[in-house]
């Protein structure tokens, strides 16, 4: 039970840990703080847990890391529609 709660609390930190830089990218209509390499070598990374997680059929890296994804494919999408220079 332990490992549970451990693993689910991992999962949360990770799930929502971009969404603070997705509201600054909106409040500041700017992406010149975000890396891109970061947020595609994250998803890449993502990506390789969910197909990780999905061989072992556990839940909680299959949720976390699908969430991350998203998140990181929100960043992505305003990184490219607000640009790199504030408006």
């Amino acid at each position: 039970m332990f490992w549970v709660i451990l693993g689910s609390s991992a999962a949360i930190l990770t799930m929502f840990s971009f969404v603070p830089q997705i509201f600054k990218v909106i409040k500041t209509k700017s992406a010149k703080d975000v890396s891109l390499i970061t947020i595609l070598q994250l998803a890449l990374g993502v990506s390789l847990w969910i197909l990780y997680g999905i061989n072992l059929r556990n839940t909680i890296i299959i949720i976390a890391n699908s969430v991350t994804l998203i998140t990181l494919i929100i960043l992505l999408f305003l990184y490219f529609n607000y640009g790199r220079q504030k408006q």
